[in-house]
């Protein structure tokens, strides 16, 4: 038996290739994007874990300050605390490393005490060269003050240079290169923490002290023996990492939810072709049926065609993902745009398992598409089908069954997330669609019931058939809804926030002009200097805002979040922010507690609500541990440009508690009547610039218009699934519709017979397949608009804490409406040409 198979599938990819090749390419491009996005997430995660390991070492724990620096004094208690075998003080520092290019890029610089910080991380022991002044191995140059010491990746950015050049705090300054390190991922200097406490003051502070266990020692214990206080934590090693996996999460999780969009549809695509394999071969089947095989084993050839088709699938679409994986990480970086990764350009990592589990995904999705045809092929009456009196349709769903799925789907929209991920809500989406579907033949019924009795007896007779028949129009244009209503629901979703960011953009930017540090500096903290901000605050310029951002750790298990200490009118008077909780006019009742206004995303992350106190740790600016400030929430805002969340506060109060007057920004308001439209504000502050110090200045149209290249590089991969899902749909228009014809030649030549010319045959399926096509796009619209509603109302808050006002586009999406609707009736018009060309003669007496 397994042989007769065999021969009875090669024959059908033999003698139609084409339409196989269609169901192999529909689930090669699902697998190819959900495994080029899983590829892409995780080698972004694991260049950024690697950049963390080799920044953090190998320790225990460590101990680190709630927020700002620890005193160095600490160190000592830590070493001889009980149960501490090894104690290596670290200063870590952001800085901007000028490569061969003179660009500055973004690298880590540690000061370490070279005596005891290999003991924890071997790969941190400095190995001098004869060009650092002492002999190669010499154990004294890893404490020269002057000398650093650089990674691969350090070196690869400066080349052969013996002296490189660092900006940290918007300061240059240049060191001899004394040797190199082992440590892998991204640039990484190491100095005597001596050198760095003194050259970039930080004298008598720390970042953090590692920490080695002895044997049998716990962490809690040893924290409780030092006493630290509160303002000390332990920390694990990987805890930056996994802060980053949180805060990407969400980003990282829905993009894999939609690039399995293509694999949905596919899965449609290849229950038309298996629907179109069925109808051809009905006679086939009905033969081998007489001839000895039973109802079972029909079946069991359809499912290994399904599988044939997935396994061929799986296999290309593998490969195809990692040539897109790798492709996207050169062009996008590891964030695909979005900003989440810090959109640096990993390595591809690719995985085995991986690989083998997005392969199952597809054969399963074939599988799952053969499913029904093959239930068709086994209840075939082989006799009745030989002369022609049975079809592979089947009956129509229960309509309850389908409105049952639609309530359902309505009760998973409310379900809470989980570890902030929204599996109610896609589980939702894919109820819904398996509802709507099943509604195809009552939905037929319902929208062409108005149309019966045409006067032309073509139309007629199209759309009585196409009632009488609807039961087939699920397979018909399964695929289609499926793939318009994703379509649908992405463009509404993508338009939504877009429309949300213009008016959020157009409140948050109403200044002329925008002074900032100058991007590419490096990632750590970059000021304006003072020259630039007394020639911004002078003639031409009416109003000045200064602003100071702050990185502020409210929860050590969370992303740090971005305080805005912000020039802010005095008394009541509140600037026109974006407010998701507006604050009352009224002061707060104890004048005592700080004014703070939360993001919506901060707000939701800490659960705080107006009225709310919280503390907030103020660090001082000679890098002191942070002094802890009771602070009342007065209200909660919406910021689309943060997603780890945001804290505005009046820089008045931020002056008063920290004394730290250095600025992160200025907007500026042009005096009225500026005839140059601010070119001499520009040319003075540019002026003042200091080569250590540029600034950037841009307009609010400027601003806007980066902000919304941002935006839109950042969905360009929801482009792609749009495309590759709407096309999967029409191909599946194809398919099925060649089914439905090439099932019919005996019902064409019988109407030529009875006097219906070619071309009238040919309207007649056009018309047919217009109707159905339109009944299709209606459906494919309204599931669309209402999956639009949970990916707006349910899973943007819910994984990004993002609120945003629904925005349709109604041109669009009727354009998508008719464009399927055309499709079809073209797609239906080429199929049915072949078969109303057969002979007449021919096509009557065919009979088994």
């Amino acid at each position: 038996m397994a042989a007769l198979f065999a021969r009875l599938l090669w024959a059908e990819w033999r003698h139609h290739p084409w339409r196989q090749a269609a169901a192999v390419l529909a689930v090669a491009l699902g697998v190819a994007l959900a495994f080029a996005v899983q590829l892409i997430n995780a080698s972004a995660l694991s260049e950024f874990e690697t950049a963390v390991h080799a920044a953090s070492g190998a320790p225990d724990f460590s101990v680190r300050p709630r927020d700002g620096l620890l005193p160095e004094g600490l160190y000592a208690r830590v070493a001889v605390a009980p149960g501490v075998a090894q104690a290596s003080p670290v200063l870590d520092l952001a800085a901007g490393l000028v490569g061969a290019d003179g660009q500055s890029h973004p690298a880590h610089l540690l000061g370490l005490d070279a005596l005891v910080a290999p003991a924890i991380s071997p790969d941190w022991l400095v190995q001098p060269t004869a060009a650092s002044g002492a002999a190669p191995g010499a154990p004294m140059a890893a404490f020269d003050p002057d000398l650093v010491f650089l990674n691969a990746a350090a070196r690869a950015q400066v080349g052969t240079a013996e002296r490189v050049t660092l900006r940290v705090d918007g300061r240059l300054q240049s060191f001899a290169v004394g040797g190199r390190i082992a440590a892998d991922g991204p640039p990484l200097l190491v100095m005597d923490i001596a050198g760095v406490q003194t050259h970039f003051d930080r004298v008598g502070s720390l970042s953090r002290i590692d920490v080695r266990l002895a044997g049998g020692a716990r962490q809690d214990a040893v924290m409780a023996a030092l006493a630290a206080g509160p303002d000390v934590r332990a920390a694990a090693p990987d805890e930056a990492a996994l802060r980053m996996a949180r805060l990407s999460q969400s980003y990282r999780v829905n993009l894999s939810v939609l690039s399995l969009v293509a694999l949905f549809t596919g899965g449609f695509l290849v229950f038309s072709v298996q629907s179109l394999a069925v109808a051809k071969r009905i006679p086939q089947l009905a033969l081998l049926g007489v001839l000895g095989m039973s109802a079972r084993q029909r079946r069991t050839l359809v499912w290994a065609d399904s599988l044939a088709v997935g396994a061929l699938g799986a296999i290309a679409g593998l490969g195809l993902g990692t040539a897109l994986a790798a492709t996207a990480l050169r062009a996008l970086g590891g964030d695909l745009g979005s900003g989440t990764l810090g959109g640096s350009a990993p390595p591809l990592q690719w995985s085995a398992l991986a690989a083998l589990a997005y392969a199952a995904l597809g054969v399963a999705s074939a599988f799952a598409g053969g499913w029904w045809p093959a239930r068709a092929a086994q209840d075939l009456a082989p006799a009745q089908s030989l002369k022609g009196l049975s079809t592979a349709g089947g009956g129509d769903w229960p309509a309850a069954a389908g409105i049952g799925l639609v309530a359902l789907a309505g009760a998973l929209a409310l379900v809470p997330p989980w570890h902030a991920i929204p599996w109610g809500a896609y589980a939702c989406v894919a109820v819904l669609l398996l509802g709507g579907i099943s509604l195809v033949p009552q939905v037929v019924a319902l929208l062409l019931a108005g149309l019966r009795g045409a006067r032309h007896p073509v139309a007629a007779l199209a759309v009585a058939r196409a009632i009488d028949q609807r039961h087939t129009a699920t397979a018909a244009v399964a695929g289609v809804v499926a793939s318009l209503s994703l379509v649908v629901a992405l463009t509404v979703m993508v338009t939504s926030f877009r429309d949300s960011l213009i008016v959020w953009l157009d409140q948050v930017l109403p200044a002329d002009l925008y002074v900032r540090p100058a991007a590419g500096a490096g990632d750590g903290p970059q000021f304006l200097a003072p020259a630039v901000v007394a020639a911004a605050a002078g003639a031409g310029v009416r109003q000045v805002r200064a602003e100071r951002l702050v990185p502020v750790t409210l929860a050590p298990e969370q992303p740090e979040a971005v305080l805005l200490a912000r020039d802010l009118p005095p008394g009541a008077v509140l600037p026109d922010l974006p407010w998701i909780v507006a604050p009352d006019a009224a002061p707060p009742a104890d004048p005592a507690l700080l004014s703070v206004y939360p993001s919506e995303v901060l707000a939701a992350l800490q659960h705080l609500k107006k009225g709310d106190i919280l503390v907030l740790p103020l660090p001082a600016r000679d890098g002191t541990p942070a002094v802890a400030t009771r602070a009342v929430v007065r209200g909660i805002w919406r910021d689309y440009a943060r997603q780890q969340g945001a804290l505005l506060m009046a820089r008045a109060d931020w002056l008063r508690l920290t004394g730290d007057d250095r600025l992160s920004g200025l907007a500026l308001w042009l005096a009225p009547g500026s005839a140059d439209g601010g070119g001499a504000v520009v040319a003075r502050v540019k002026a003042a610039m200091p080569p250590e110090a540029p600034a950037d200045i841009a307009t609010a149209g400027q601003l806007r218009t980066v902000s919304l290249r941002i935006f839109d590089r950042s969905f360009a991969v929801t482009r792609w699934l749009q495309g590759v899902a709407l096309a999967i749909g029409l191909a599946g228009i194809a398919a099925s519709f060649s089914a439905q014809v090439l099932a019919r030649r005996r019902e064409f030549g019988t109407l030529q017979h009875l006097g219906f010319t070619r071309r009238q045959v040919l309207t007649l399926v056009a018309c047919e397949g217009a109707l159905w096509s339109a009944v299709g796009a209606v459906l494919g619209l309204a599931l669309g608009l209402a999956v639009s509603v949970v990916l707006v109302k349910v899973v943007n808050p819910q994984s990004f804490h993002w609120t945003m006002q629904m925005s349709v586009a109604p041109g669009t999406l009727l354009a998508l409406g008719l464009g399927v609707v055309v499709a079809g009736a073209l797609t239906a018009w080429g199929s049915g040409h072949a078969a109303a060309s057969r002979d007449v003669v021919r096509a009557v007496k065919e009979d088994w």
